[in-house]
Parts: C-alpha cells; structure tokens; sequence
C-alpha cells in the first residue's frame, strides 16, 4: 500500500471535509442534470418502454425533439414488406382541453360559481396506445387490468403526478374536449413536469374525432419477430427505404434524446453554471483541507526529507494523495445522488444517472482534486529537516 493511500486511510478525518466538497460538487452537477434528463425521459418514456424495437423517423430528424418526426402513413405497408416484421403501429400523439367535471357543476348556484371564480381549463397533451393483446404501443409496465380499462369507451390515464395538475382523482369524471371522460387508471414513472400529458386508446381518440387519418401519422413503432435483429433489420429496412426514412433501434433513439437534451440552451448554461460554481467550491474547500492535512504532518515530510527523499518524490505523493481523494469524493458523490433519486422517485420525480455523466462527472472531480493538490505543493517548502532540531 502506498504512503499517500495510508495516510488517507489513517487519518481520514483530516480530509473529510475535502471528500464531503467534492462529493457536493458532484451532487450539484449530478442532480440537476439528472433532473432535466429525467424530463425528457417522462416525455419519451411511452417509446421506451414500449415492445417496439425498431422506430422509422423521417431521416432528417436527430431525435423525438429534434425536428419533424412523423412520416407518410404510405410507409407503413412499405415497412410490411420485410419477412421479419410483425407489428406497424404509428406513434400518434393529440392535445385538448381538459376540466374537472367538479369545476363545472350544473347544480352549483350562480353566487357559488362567482365566489369559486372561472372554472379551471387545462390545456393537455394525449399519448394514444392501441388496447388489442400484445400492441407494440402499450408501454410494458402497464398492467393487464389497466389496457382492459382503457379498452372501455370515453376512459383516460394519467400519472400520479398529473392528478392534482388537473384536479381529478382515480374515478373521477372530467370534460376532454367537451366531452364526457372517466379516469380508470393512475401511472407511476411517467411525470409529465411542463405539459399535463393523459393517456387514452385509440378507439377513444376516434370517438372523440380527433383520429389522424390524414397523409401523415407519427413515428412508427416496429414490433420484430427476432427482436436480437434489430440491429440487422435496422440496416436493412435503412437499405430498402432508399433515403426516405431513418430506422432507429429503441437504444439508439434514447441516446439520441438523451444528447438532444444538451443541445437546448437553456440546459446548457444551466448544467455550465452548476459546473462552474461546483468547480469554485471545490477547489476552494479541497485546497484549503488538503494544505490544512499537509501543514499538519509537516514534520513527517521533513522526516522523509531527511531520510533523503527528495522534493520531486514529495510532490508525487501530495498528486496522489489528491488523487485518492478525488475517487473516494467520487464514490460519495455517487452515493449521495443514488440516495437522491430514490428520495426524488418516491415523490414521482426522475432523476436519470447516465453512465457516460457519472464518468464525466467523476473526471471533473478527480481533477479538481488534482487542481487543489497542485495548489497546496507550495507549503512542503516548509518540510526542512532543520525543524526538527528545534
């Protein structure tokens, strides 16, 4: 075991304040970022988790958010054409006007009405599925008994978090559009956190007069026979649409998304603001522990030095102390947002742990340990071995 490591071992209380300001640096930059991938992951999450395993998209679009997505609905027997396709469904999505029938009593008298004030109208985005056994657009995690219930005529779901949104509770009646809707299902881990989004099937989205039956529909949402071929099928499917269309794999678009998100400006510079102020707390408080640890077993340095150990070997040992730092802020910082999000997902709010972020994020760390280790080299000045005579 090397000297820095045991030290850090055996005097860990010194440095604990410096693990504990990275840790938090970390957490800051972790957290919010996490948050807003979160966000996207609520907006994306009925594709996600969907049986899909491959989705056609028009080839200029980046991502869900990234431009037009919809295709031709011609494409969708086109798409039949392949021998190893089961399902085509197009990803179809509505919006419309959504109260409580609460806010709109006909047996409220005119002076309980004026004292209430104007009924509340929610503006509300709609996810369709199609309710037929094993559909490619039901989400996996939805329940059997829920797809019978949203199988009935005029009947909506949300998730939990939409509930006081919009004012309703799990069999409840509310106004879509004008008409008649009843809440049979409540989601969990699909938070809608701008827009209110609802879920209905599609027979109920033609009863409403809402059905697209225009020259475009949505994404497509493939369904393969071999879903381990979807890498295959992808390419061949890309093959055979000769430009007209972009064949994505269920992974691929999420990662999509996922990068799509960072090239908002908004996200950017709030994700840079936490980054820079972590980088400033950091430095500031790991310097000062790590100058603070080394002035305190100064005379163990001015013992090495005496023994004939040189400066430059000194200063190596202070770079890997650091070093050993950062990765125990690391692993802290880790911790502390794991512990976060379990804390966030039990009041419905996702908080998305990217491997490529922790391991961006655990590199900063590490290097503003090595930064403030760097920083704190000038005080093994004061190691000569003339003090110990003292």
């Amino acid at each position: 075991m090397s000297l820095a490591l045991s030290t850090l071992l055996f005097e860990w209380r010194r440095y604990m304040a410096a693990v504990m300001a990275l840790a938090l640096s970390g957490l800051l930059v972790l957290a919010m970022t996490g948050v807003f991938l979160g966000i996207g992951k609520g907006f994306t999450a009925q594709i996600e988790r969907s049986s899909a395993d491959l989705i056609v998209m028009q080839p200029g679009a980046k991502s869900l958010f990234g431009g037009p997505s919809g295709v031709p609905r011609r494409f969708i027997p086109q798409v039949y054409n392949h021998p190893e396709i089961e399902e085509v469904q197009p990803f179809d999505m509505a919006g419309g006007s959504f109260q409580s029938v609460k806010d709109v009593d006909p047996t409220m008298s005119q002076a309980d009405r004026a004292r209430q004030g104007a009924p509340k109208m929610n503006w509300v985005s709609t996810q369709i599925i199609d309710t037929t056994p094993g559909a490619v657009t039901i989400p996996i995690d939805y329940s059997q008994e829920l797809i019978d219930a949203l199988r009935q005529p005029y009947t909506v779901a949300m998730d939990e978090t939409t509930l006081p949104k919009l004012g309703v509770k799990l069999g409840d009646k509310a106004l879509y559009n004008g008409k008649t809707v009843t809440v049979v299902g409540v989601l969990r881990g699909y938070p809608s956190m701008m827009q209110p989004t609802i879920v209905m099937s599609r027979d109920t989205l033609r009863m409403m007069g809402q059905a697209d039956t225009g020259p475009r529909v949505g994404p497509l949402m493939i369904k393969l026979k071999n879903p381990a071929r979807a890498a295959i099928v992808a390419a061949q499917l890309d093959e055979m649409g000769k430009g007209q269309w972009k064949v994505w794999t269920r992974q691929q678009l999420a990662d999509a998304n996922a990068t799509a998100l960072f090239e908002e400006g908004i996200l950017v510079i709030i994700v840079a603001g936490c980054a820079v102020l972590g980088l400033i707390i950091g430095v500031a408080i790991t310097w000062q522990t790590l100058r603070g640890a080394i002035m305190a077993n100064i005379k163990e340095f001015a013992s090495l030095r005496a023994l004939g150990v040189g400066m430059g070997s000194l200063r190596r040992i202070v770079i890997e102390l650091s070093f050993w730092v950062g990765i125990v802020g690391v692993l802290a910082a880790i911790v502390l947002t794991w512990g976060l999000s379990v804390l966030a997902k039990a009041g419905a709010v996702l908080i998305v742990l990217h491997p490529v972020l922790l391991m961006i994020v655990g590199a900063f760390l590490i290097g503003i340990a090595m930064l403030s280790g760097v920083l704190s080299m000038g005080i093994l000045k004061k190691s000569q071995p003339a003090d110990l005579l003292r």
